[in-house]
């Protein structure tokens, strides 16, 4: 397989665990088919399993990441949030670059419903790169509280509902589960 005959619009959303998991599984099953994928991460800074693999993969799976390591969004200054405000732009003017250029096959953006719950970009600035994705490029979007208006855009939405954690007995991120 070359490119998508047609692209669509996917969702993962909900206070869930699995959303960036479900995104890098639809990138492994693409890159299988021979497509090429892009991953945009926001609000991640950490190494985490993933790139390791996309170095693994090369150039079918590549992660961009546009931030430097910094706390949560809660924890930081004005300071800190100005330049993780810039960072964001700068993602996105990629992200911008890329569905222009055509770069990739599926294009996923990451904790992007996370940079809209900060106000680091507007709901108009995603819809854009929504309504102006080429026809065969695949968009997957991931992160909690997505925007009605993006999701009567979306063509598939799948909400990751938390029924059980075990971080509810104490048990946090461990590595090659959660990163």
């Amino acid at each position: 397989m070359d490119k998508l005959e047609k692209g669509y619009v996917q969702v993962y959303t909900g206070n869930g665990k699995g959303k960036t998991t479900a995104a890098i599984g639809q990138a492994m099953r693409a890159v299988g088919n021979g497509l090429r994928v892009y991953m945009l991460q926001f609000l991640k800074t950490d190494p985490t399993g993933e790139l390791e693999i996309s170095k693994l993969i090369g150039d079918k799976f590549q992660i961009f990441r546009f931030e430097s390591k910094k706390g949560f969004f809660w924890t930081l200054n004005d300071a800190e949030k100005a330049v993780l405000k810039e960072e964001v732009n700068r993602a996105y003017e990629f992200a911008v670059e890329v569905i222009k250029n055509n770069s990739c096959d599926v294009f996923i953006m990451d904790e992007i419903m996370g940079i809209l719950s900060n106000k680091l970009l507007t709901e108009q600035q995603v819809i854009e790169l929504i309504d102006n994705k080429p026809s065969s490029m695949e968009i997957i979007l991931t992160g909690r509280n997505v925007p009605a208006s993006i999701k009567d855009r979306a063509d598939l939405v799948t909400e990751m509902k938390e029924i059980k954690h075990y971080m509810e007995k104490g048990v946090f991120s461990r590595e090659g589960i959660e990163y």
